[in-house]
């Protein structure tokens, strides 16, 4: 009959030390975000590392939590055109989804309901393949010019849909920079440096407490 040795002291404490490392090294992994968005998110005009999404990695590392941000942002980005490549980019596992879509569907007036729709649909798709993440949905207005029914209508599909998904709610990502000429670019519309600095102190406020 074989005889089995039974674990001596220095064997557990290797065995201890071992299983130690590995939750450590699993709690100190980074967090993967990712911003999928338009011309907003890409940071149109200016070098990626001036846009709002590496703002606030960089802030959320300087706070000591450990964050990687992937900027899957598309300049001229419609909700459908979202939809259309969600595929493609849930090709790595990810913790925080921040979907900033819709603001070219509002400047060109396409229906509500098909921009809440595909805006769903986007949600739906990032959830089948990571059940647990944690969605984020950056809320956007148009100018009056589409009109009041159009813009009411617009604006109550974010927080909609956040209720809806149970997901945290930005209620405008553009809140103090907006209409602001200092803060944007040429066009109007594209925030500049600064711009994005305050967009990223927005973002990050909802972002922090989720990790």
């Amino acid at each position: 009959m074989i005889k089995v040795k039974p674990f001596t002291g220095m064997v557990v404490k290797n065995l201890l030390i071992i299983a130690i490392a590995v939750l450590l090294q699993g709690s100190n992994s980074p967090k993967v975000i990712l911003f999928y968005g338009d011309s907003l998110t890409a940071g149109y005009g200016l070098s990626p590392e001036d846009a709002f999404p590496a703002l606030v990695e960089k802030k959320l590392n300087k706070k000591g939590k450990a964050a990687k941000v992937v900027n899957a942002g598309l300049s001229g980005e419609t909700s459908a055109g979202g939809l259309t490549r969600i595929d493609w980019v849930l090709r790595q596992p990810i913790d925080v989804f921040v979907l900033e879509l819709g603001a070219n569907d509002g400047l060109r007036g396409l229906p509500v309901e098909q921009t809440s729709k595909n805006l769903q649909a986007i949600i739906d798709k990032v959830r089948k393949k990571f059940p647990n993440v944690k969605i984020v949905l950056a809320g956007m207005m148009v100018p009056p010019n589409m009109g009041q029914d159009y813009t009411t209508k617009f604006q109550k599909i974010f927080p909609e849909l956040a209720r809806k998904n149970d997901a945290i709610l930005i209620p405008f990502l553009l809140e103090d920079v907006a209409g602001r000429e200092e803060l944007n670019q040429a066009d109007g519309i594209h925030p500049n440096p600064a711009g994005h600095k305050i967009v990223a102190e927005n973002v990050y406020k909802f972002i922090d407490p989720l990790l």
